[in-house]
């Protein structure tokens, strides 16, 4: 009998627990990469991928940030020394409606871009009908371009 009292005590807990949860209305606000080259990198996220930077606050020496769209943005952030992973899993996404037109823009720039798998220009199509790519900034972080929609 003890043991069912202890479930049913452990069940009337997590009950109390789940009815008095809050719910958060949470936006995106930024993606922040570590870089040792601001310049070159910042430059690829201004010319390639077309964002408009804005001013960091009190540090533009060894920050630059780029406005996506609204408020949401990608830091850069300036280190002597910076540890990389080599996962694809790890990456900043995209999406934009016109893929194929992008698609031309990285060719006519001689801007490589991969698969999912890792073929060389090639575009994967997901089982949700979403198409994507992969390209590497400078200093080979990963980012994903989709065509996935959002409202807003």
């Amino acid at each position: 009998m003890m043991p069912l009292k202890r479930i049913f005590l452990a069940s009337a807990l997590l009950g109390a627990l789940c009815l008095s949860a809050q719910k958060f209305d949470f936006t995106y606000d930024h993606y922040s990469f570590i870089v040792e080259d601001l310049k070159k990198t910042g430059d690829f996220y201004e010319n390639v991928l077309g964002l408009e930077e804005i001013r960091h606050p009190s540090d533009t020496v060894n920050f630059r940030w780029f406005r996506v769209r609204g408020n949401t943005q990608v830091h850069l952030i300036r280190k002597d020394k910076v540890e990389k992973t080599e996962s694809k899993s790890t990456h900043l996404c995209l999406s934009i409606r016109d893929l194929d037109g992008y698609i031309a823009f990285l060719e006519k720039g001689g801007v490589p871009y991969w698969d999912w798998p890792g073929n060389p220009n090639a575009v994967t199509d997901r089982a949700d009908g979403v198409r994507q790519i992969y390209i590497k900034d400078p200093e080979d972080n990963w980012i994903e371009i989709n065509t996935a929609e959002h409202g807003g």
